[in-house]
């Protein structure tokens, strides 16, 4: 099973990073306002970041490493993958 980490840019210009198996049904629920606890204050705007993994722990391990950055490291992550 794949699994994506990914990043939201919210409506107040900040960022969200998650992991799932299920992208497209992950969406769905941020925008639903059932997605995360972070979500249902700070609207998601557009996806802007997607990595795939081929396991959970993979992913669970690049999305706390994205956590970790700050939100200027972040922006570079999403406009290097843009350039691609």
């Amino acid at each position: 099973m794949s699994f994506y980490v990914y990043i939201l840019l919210c409506m107040d210009g900040s960022f969200y990073t998650g992991y799932t198996g299920d992208l497209n049904e992950r969406i769905r629920q941020h925008e639903n306002g059932k997605g995360a606890k972070y979500t249902k204050s700070h609207r998601p705007q557009k996806v802007a970041y997607v990595e795939l993994f081929g396991s959970r722990s993979a992913a669970m391990k690049r999305e706390r490493a994205i956590k970790k950055l700050s939100h200027q490291q972040k922006q570079a992550l999403i406009i290097s993958q843009d350039k691609k």
